[in-house]
């Protein structure tokens, strides 16, 4: 898929050091939105503002980074947003919006997770064609499930971001 070739494309250059579990992140939050990580809404919003008090440095990320092919979900930053003027209210009440409203497509995410045993063929990620499958095989047989960032790409790039629905972010 053409999409998931470019999106991969722009996150390892940005983020060189990627894993199998970082790229399987990025395609299940764009393909699932963010439903799993809103069990509780005040506890969502409890997070964001400690995570915000706790941000340090971090690579030089854009306010809002689509992920779907659509455009309509995209990873929003949290140094970026909030250097830009930003409301931790804002945020959490479109992350909450997103969680309970975006329609989880895991047919979608198997298509994405599927193409990327032939993009590795070709070049277009960092890993071996069979230990792509392998992987993303494994992950299949267990319903794909939601990962974690891989440790390397936590101590690296200090991810910081919250996956929302564009329109409930755009004008706020």
């Amino acid at each position: 898929m053409k999409f998931i070739s470019q999106l991969l494309t722009a996150h390892l250059q940005r983020y060189p050091r990627m894993q199998l579990e970082d790229i399987y992140k990025l395609l299940h939050q764009a393909a699932m939105g963010p439903e799993h990580a809103v069990a509780d809404a005040e506890v969502a919003r409890e997070r964001l503002r400690a995570e915000v008090q706790q941000l340090g440095t971090g690579p030089a990320e854009p306010r809002v980074d689509a992920i779907s092919p659509d455009g309509r979900l995209a990873r929003v930053h949290l140094r970026a947003y909030m250097e830009t003027g930003g409301t931790m209210d804002d945020l959490s009440s479109a992350f909450i919006e997103t969680a309970s409203s975006y329609p989880a497509a895991p047919d979608k995410l198997a298509r994405f997770c599927g193409c990327l045993g032939d993009l590795a063929a070709a070049g277009g990620i960092p890993f071996g064609r069979d230990v792509v499958e392998t992987y993303f095989g494994d992950l299949a047989a267990r319903g794909y499930p939601a990962v974690h960032h891989s440790q390397i790409y936590r101590e690296l790039y200090h991810p910081a971001y919250r996956v929302v629905a564009v329109e409930y972010i755009a004008d706020r």
